[in-house]
């Protein structure tokens, strides 16, 4: 039997990371955050788990990106964070930091632009830091798909941005 209690304890910090860091809300994180354990708990009734680390940090972040994108689909990009002064923030001047929740805007809005499985796999490596190796073991895939995947959703958000950008500019 498993014991979700410990689970919880070794890994809810991380998902409430991950959950929080890709939302900037603490309400949606809470509901990500439970979302992301009870479809562990489906998986772990299905199948058996080998990395729970793994399992639940990409839970967390596929259910993120889909909030992310209810969110935007609802056109409620205007909405800013309830409680962005809760995320240590180690920019030392108050221009700094509104540059880095600005850009972190940004990010959220143009990830749920992408395919899933890039969002995700970007997620996992600049959010979480995880390697190719666990990005791959995490997602199903092959390193080098791992790795594909990434270049793919760098090359995608860097075309989404200077697409933004002009966009800004023009108006």
């Amino acid at each position: 039997m498993i014991d979700w209690q410990a689970i919880i304890e070794e890994h809810g910090p991380a998902v409430w990371q991950t959950a929080y860091r890709l939302l900037g809300n603490h309400a949606d994180a809470a509901d990500c955050f439970q979302e992301t354990l009870v479809s562990a708990l489906n998986v772990s009734r299905r199948q058996r788990v080998r990395s729970f680390s793994a399992l639940l940090t990409r839970l967390a972040t596929a259910r993120a990106i889909d909030q992310l994108r209810r969110r935007f689909r609802r056109s409620d990009c205007s909405r800013s964070p309830d409680d962005a002064s809760a995320v240590k923030d180690e920019a030392p001047c108050p221009a700094e930091q509104a540059q880095q929740r600005e850009l972190a805007d940004r990010v959220r809005r143009l990830l749920h632009q992408l395919p899933a499985q890039e969002a995700e796999a970007f997620c996992l490596r600049y959010l979480n830091d995880m390697s190719y190796q666990e990005i791959a073991g995490a997602l199903g895939i092959s390193t080098n798909a791992a790795g594909v995947l990434l270049h793919r959703a760098k090359a995608r958000l860097r075309e989404l941005f200077e697409l933004s950008a002009k966009e800004q500019e023009r108006g």
